[in-house]
């Protein structure tokens, strides 16, 4: 009963504030407002140690649908989770990790983003590796260290931002757009984001990290964690747009979009097909955000976030009514004994795919109206275009799975829909998944907009959709044959459903390399030829001469006088002789 408790008043305290910061959101985005706030920690003489926060529209609405998913979240771990003897650690980790978050923010300095950066990689180990088996532990660990090269480069803008005599970067974006010195810094931050986020060659980590909890992967990939290095580039989108770093952006974009896509296509298991289709819609992120089109990037940020939560949610409801099962090929005709949480699922899967009028159309489809506005070469085109198609054949794949087919599950089992607890955190966001799209698109664009385009244009978005789903069902209800055409591709099928060998690049590559370069240089160096000429050289004459030191200490100057007069004496008297 303490345990409830716990998460209902986590869950009160979390939607009590979501509310007020969508409202405060709304107050400064109608009066364009921007608040600094700085607190003064610690004063000493003329030193002074400032915290700075920023508050504008972006920054309060993004905090309130952050706040808004985690109180629905912990909710439905009051149910989820309700086996666990330490469910109260769980929920003050989630809490944790949404304090972080909110910190990384509103936070315009490098400094205090750093605490939340930091902060956001720390919490999501602890979170990943808590069912403690060795899979955990792996998985956690790839998280750990793949982050970790992020908070590196982000420590390596912070000494370069020394330059300006300030951490506080928001006021510097427009002179190091101009100072060629200083793009330095736009690479760095980019190199970092594409860590936290996921990006070509950081991908594997973000599959490998559903070994958290079901809740904790709602939460990270809906709105925390691997949002935040979207996030922190379209705080500094002006260091990118029209140069290098963005075209270069662009293109890894699009590459994890498709690489995502593709994989996910391959793939068997309930929650890394989800978590596939978040690197997807990241991918899809990065690349609208090098285009130098920020707000679309937000836009689609906060979209994305409702259904992918959602999504997530029902995945979990299912696995728990399949006996721990997160195997598709276990499901089938779903809908006849859990037709809640299909439903659900159903509408987050056409919110995802861009489905007319649901929260994933208004974003997808205006950022994919904008690229054909937009001058871009036909390689990109086609990466945007043929992605697009690959999510929603994946999206009817796992329809058709859920909804259609045979009826694999055994003959003793107990499907059925889950409790009242996750059954209302379902519903809510299956209601802002169908409503959230509209409604944030008449607030964030708040002038009227057309995009004006051939019809062979306007339809293809239409019609690549139709063309994706269409294949998705079809390689599904003709299963078998699919399947035996794959294993005589045996190399080509081991290729994309191993994310392109990423697994292989970040830890072998990336990760082992690496540290085993600085292992050999730690060895070789600190503790090789620095330490036998430096320490062990000083230890050896500072012993030495602390020896003849010590054994003139301890005789008597005397008998030293005593013994010199004596010899004196000898020689004198050999001399006479």
């Amino acid at each position: 009963m303490k345990n409830y408790s716990i998460c209902l008043i986590n869950f009160f305290i979390l939607m009590f504030l979501s509310l007020m910061f969508f409202i405060f959101s709304l107050i400064f985005l109608f009066y364009e407002m921007v608040y600094f706030v700085e607190w003064d920690l610690l004063i000493i003489q003329t030193s002074s140690l400032v915290m700075v926060f920023l508050f504008d529209w972006m920054s309060l609405m993004f905090m309130s649908f952050v706040l808004f998913i985690s109180s629905l979240v912990i909710f439905y771990s009051k149910e989820y989770m309700s086996e666990d003897k330490y469910i109260n650690r769980f929920i003050m980790l989630v809490v944790m990790f949404v304090f972080s978050m909110m910190m990384l923010i509103i936070s315009p300095n490098l400094i205090s983003l750093l605490l939340g950066w930091d902060g956001l990689g720390l919490v999501s180990y602890c979170l990943v590796i808590y069912f403690q088996n060795v899979k955990s532990y792996n998985a956690g660990m790839l998280t750990a260290l793949s982050n970790r090269i992020g908070d590196v480069l982000l420590l390596l803008a912070i000494a370069w931002m020394l330059n300006y005599g300030s951490w506080n970067f928001i006021f510097y974006l427009e002179i190091m757009k101009n100072d060629k010195i200083m793009l330095l810094i736009s690479i760095l931050v980019i190199l970092a984001a594409m860590t936290k986020s996921a990006q070509i060659p950081f991908s594997s980590w973000l599959p490998a990290a559903m070994a958290a909890p079901t809740p904790v992967s709602a939460l990270v990939h809906s709105s925390t964690l691997v949002t935040a290095g979207v996030y922190l580039l379209i705080r500094f989108n002006i260091l990118f747009t029209d140069t290098f770093m963005g075209k270069f952006l662009l293109l890894i974009g699009g590459l994890t979009m498709f690489m995502a896509g593709v994989a996910a296509n391959f793939e068997f298991d309930l929650k890394k097909i989800i978590a596939l289709s978040t690197l997807s819609q990241l991918g899809l992120m990065m690349s609208i955000l090098a285009m130098g089109f920020p707000k679309l990037a937000f836009f689609h940020l906060l979209t994305h976030a409702l259904f992918k939560a959602l999504l997530f949610m029902c995945a979990g409801a299912v696995i728990h009514n399949m006996k721990n099962s997160q195997d598709i090929r276990d499901m089938g005709v779903l809908t006849n004994f859990m037709p809640f949480t299909t439903s659900c699922l159903n509408v987050a899967n056409l919110a995802l795919c861009g489905m007319p009028f649901l929260a994933g159309f208004y974003s997808k489809d205006l950022i994919l109206e904008v690229v054909m506005q937009s001058s871009m070469n036909l390689f990109s085109f086609f990466l945007y275009f043929f992605s697009t198609g690959l999510t929603v054949c994946y999206s009817f794949r796992l329809a058709y799975y859920s909804l259609s087919g045979m009826f694999n599950e055994s003959s003793l089992n107990c499907l059925s829909d889950e409790g009242w607890g996750m059954s209302k955190s379902m519903f809510c966001l299956m209601i802002m998944a169908i409503f959230g799209g509209s409604m944030l698109s008449w607030l964030i664009f708040t002038s009227n907009y057309m995009i004006c385009l051939p019809s062979e244009l306007k339809n293809l978005t239409l019609v690549v959709c139709l063309l994706g789903g269409m294949t998705g069902y079809m390689i599904s209800s003709a299963g078998f044959y699919f399947s035996n055409k794959s294993l005589s591709l045996y190399n080509l099928s081991f290729f994309n459903s191993s994310m392109w060998f990423m697994p292989l690049v970040s830890t072998i590559g990336i990760i082992f390399y690496p540290l085993l370069l600085g292992f050999k240089s730690f060895k070789s160096m600190d503790q090789g030829w620095s330490e036998f000429f430096g320490p062990q050289k000083i230890y050896f004459y500072m012993k030495y001469y602390s020896i003849i030191n010590q054994f003139v200490q301890n005789n008597n100057l005397k008998i030293y006088l005593m013994m010199f007069i004596f010899w004196l004496m000898f020689l004198v008297i050999i001399m006479f002789i």
